[in-house]
């Protein structure tokens, strides 16, 4: 077995061996990953993080012994908190980092970083409102784009919960609720589409809104039928089932 570190701001996991290949989700810096299968230019891997499997390019990783993986694992984790923050590489240049990046495996990259600001209004709510306005895009997870499992992801993760990365795989999470009046801010709700399968989640705010991504990530209204947008003056997605995660 083999074994790599995310050294680089933010990189695809795709389907499929090929840069054309569709994005299943990124990895961000610091994040560890087991190699499954090797090839040239590509190589198969499993996050740690989160159980994931895609390919990475080969040029977009630094690989790791299993001692140094081992120790790596064991560190308690550093996160950003910051949008935006910096690290200085090996070579005293700036690389930017993304809120999510685990800067407790910059030692052990050669890189040098002050610790990221903790905000004082600390919870899964004010994290997700921090990705407001991000543009909706399939496998992300950063404010330049996200999609809706990315942001209850990393909402729940910069707050000390491992979430599974789709929204499927969440659903399976948790502990579920009968109705939405039993729910509170910060709770889980799914949506499932024509066929039955869950395909979008969003957290739930105060007074019936959601925060969700849906061309961005934005705030609409909820009710037990699902949500409506109030852009398009009708409900675009249809309430599955209701979690309480924490």
């Amino acid at each position: 077995m083999k074994y790599g570190i995310c050294n680089l701001s933010v990189i695809p996991l795709r389907s499929e061996a090929n840069d054309l290949a569709t994005q299943l989700s990124q990895l961000l810096y610091g994040e560890l990953f087991k190699i499954i299968e090797q090839r040239k230019f590509y190589s198969k891997i499993r996050c740690v993080f989160d159980g994931c499997e895609g390919w990475i390019s080969n040029l977009h990783f630094k690989e790791v012994n299993q001692e140094a993986f081992y120790e790596l694992k064991e560190l308690k984790p550093s996160y950003n908190y910051d949008l935006a923050h910096y690290v200085h590489n090996e070579n005293n240049s700036l690389l930017p980092v993304v809120i999510g990046s685990d800067l407790s495996k910059a030692l052990f990259l050669n890189h040098q970083c002050e610790p990221s600001s903790i905000p004082n209004q600390h919870s899964v709510v004010s994290t997700a409102m921090m990705y407001l306005n991000a543009p909706e895009i399939l496998g992300g997870k950063t404010p330049f784009g996200i999609d809706s499992s990315g942001l209850t992801q990393m909402a729940y993760k910069l707050n000390g919960v491992a979430l599974k990365r789709s929204a499927r795989e969440q659903a399976a999470q948790g502990e579920p609720l009968s109705f939405i009046e039993e729910a509170k801010a910060g709770d889980l709700v799914f949506f499932d589409n024509k066929e039955g399968i869950i395909d979008h989640v969003g957290i739930l705010l105060e007074n019936n809104y959601i925060i969700h991504a849906y061309g961005s990530v934005r705030i609409d209204r909820i009710d037990h039928t699902g949500i409506f947008n109030i852009d398009t003056n009708s409900y675009t997605h249809s309430v599955r089932v209701i979690k309480s995660i924490q």
